[in-house]
């Protein structure tokens, strides 16, 4: 009987099926189709490398079927554009169905040929429609932009892939001219030297970073007008607060007169703004920091194992772990600067400052404990934990840390003396402009005339800003302004 069963819907399904008419397309020259934009714009796309994907929406808001009889670039196999349409990637389209009241996507990208200008050109296209007779267009825009490519050739042992900017002996620079686009590891060698002139953008493709290996160095010349500028590849909108685009910046351990220096830049979207560290043999010269930002890292803003680091009018900000994280020994001096730490891109488990002694040597595998010694002077430390400071200290070396006119959010307070602090403000809020991008001090700031003045001497009379800090400075990296903040020189 199941047998019987079976056979009757196999024919029933049969009989529906050869009843079944197929869809008619309206042939009527009065029907057009409509799109969600005239005109699909994409941001500044670097030559040579694919854009982001941006799509358009074509309805037919008819009673009847329609098909598009033809839909192309006009550019045709030569368009730097490229559209998929139904799954399917080409430049020319014919008998595309939409039935009534439904509608189609079609997906484009831009991937544009190199020449010889250093600043960005405009390239265009257009998406043109035939719908029974009716010609119907969509305008492709972009801008290109020339670089400079830094593409990984080698690698050795479990280090990451590299290329060679400046060998042994070599100094190099790297100008402002054209951008520079890093793929894997950019590397300065041993007693090589790489120089970034003020004005250079530097961008690096996901997983990349630049390196000095033991003894090579790097000097960053940036200026308050033009900084360096460090950021991942995608230049679209979407991308500028995009954390984590790129791996890092990796010093390792600098020979005496040859330290790294790093002055007037911005540090952003990576995993690790900068990472310090010692790797073969002491390291003879400290890192010098200055006019800096390094912000949205999904990993750590400084990370530091074993190392001499003076910093000063610094920024330090959302971070997804430690916005600074001292490790493993070594001398710190921090001056006039800001940790501002409101990461709200992940639930973050980790104060913003971290000091430890325990250095985990890289050739021979064994962890050993050294000296610490850390100093900072008018500074701010702040965030949107309820400590945002701690310490792992292995008993033994000597291990010094001291905070001046510092205002610091911590719960240790009352169980530390004074040698540890001096002149400091616990867990008062330092009422920035915007906490999660604009570290100036507000009105009401209570780190506003916190600072001393012997700390604020030299290149430190001015804040970030270029704002003379006088006989009066504030904590922080800027220097509140009572009738308005200063942006590049000017008063807002």
């Amino acid at each position: 009987m199941r047998k019987y069963s079976w056979i009757v819907i196999l024919v029933l399904l049969s009989v529906f099926a050869s009843c079944r008419k197929d869809p008619k397309f309206s042939d009527d020259n009065s029907l057009k189709v409509t799109f969600s934009l005239d005109t699909i714009t994409f941001d500044t796309v670097f030559t040579t490398i694919g854009s982001s994907t941006r799509h358009l929406m074509i309805y037919n808001n008819n009673d009847e079927n329609v098909k598009i009889n033809s839909l192309r670039l006009e550019g045709g196999n030569q368009s730097q554009f490229a559209i998929n349409v139904d799954g399917v990637s080409g430049y020319d389209f014919s008998d595309v169905e939409i039935y009534a009241k439904d509608s189609i996507y079609v997906f484009i990208r831009v991937t544009i040929n190199p020449n010889d200008q250093n600043t960005p050109f405009f390239v265009e296209d257009r998406l043109l429609l035939d719908v029974n007779g009716n010609n119907q267009h969509v305008n492709l825009t972009a801008y290109g932009q020339n670089a400079n490519y830094i593409i990984a050739d080698q690698q050795i042992g479990g280090f990451p892939k590299f290329k060679i900017i400046a060998d042994s002996l070599q100094e190099v620079h790297w100008t402002s001219e054209r951008p520079y686009v890093v793929y894997g590891y950019a590397l300065i060698n041993s007693y090589g030297t790489l120089v970034i002139e003020e004005g250079t953008q530097v961008h690096f493709h996901d997983g990349s970073g630049l390196w000095a290996y033991s003894e090579g160095q790097l000097r960053v010349e940036g200026t308050p007008a033009n900084p360096v500028v460090f950021q991942g590849d995608r230049l679209e909108d979407y991308y500028d607060n995009q954390p984590g685009q790129w791996d890092r910046i990796w010093l390792m351990e600098a020979r005496e007169g040859f330290g790294h220096t790093i002055n007037n830049a911005i540090i952003k979207n990576g995993f690790i703004g900068i990472q310090a560290q010692r790797f073969l043999k002491d390291n003879m010269a400290p890192l010098c920091i200055h006019n800096t930002k390094i912000d949205n890292h999904t990993g750590m803003g400084i990370y530091c194992n074993l190392y001499n680091v003076s910093a000063s009018n610094f920024v330090i900000s959302n971070c997804g772990n430690y916005a600074a994280a001292l490790t493993g020994g070594g001398e710190y001096v921090f001056t006039q600067g800001t940790i501002a730490n409101y990461w709200n891109k992940s639930t973050r488990s980790t104060p913003s400052l971290l000091f430890n002694n325990v250095y985990q040597n890289p050739t021979d595998g064994y962890a050993y404990a050294y000296n610490f010694f850390f100093e900072m002077n008018n500074c701010i430390v702040y965030g949107n934990r309820e400590d945002e400071f701690s310490t792992d200290f292995y008993p033994g070396p000597d291990t010094t840390y001291i905070f001046n006119n510092t205002l610091l959010k911590t719960l240790r307070k009352n169980g530390e003396t004074f040698v540890n602090f001096d002149a400091c403000l616990f867990n008062q809020d330092p009422k920035f402009v915007n906490k999660e991008f604009d570290y100036h001090l507000d009105t009401l700031s209570p780190a506003i005339g916190l600072g001393r003045p012997s700390y604020s001497t030299g290149i430190l009379q001015y804040d970030l800003d270029g704002v003379d800090r006088g006989n009066r400075p504030d904590a922080g990296a800027y220097q509140f302004v009572p009738n308005g903040r200063i942006v590049n020189g000017y008063i807002n």
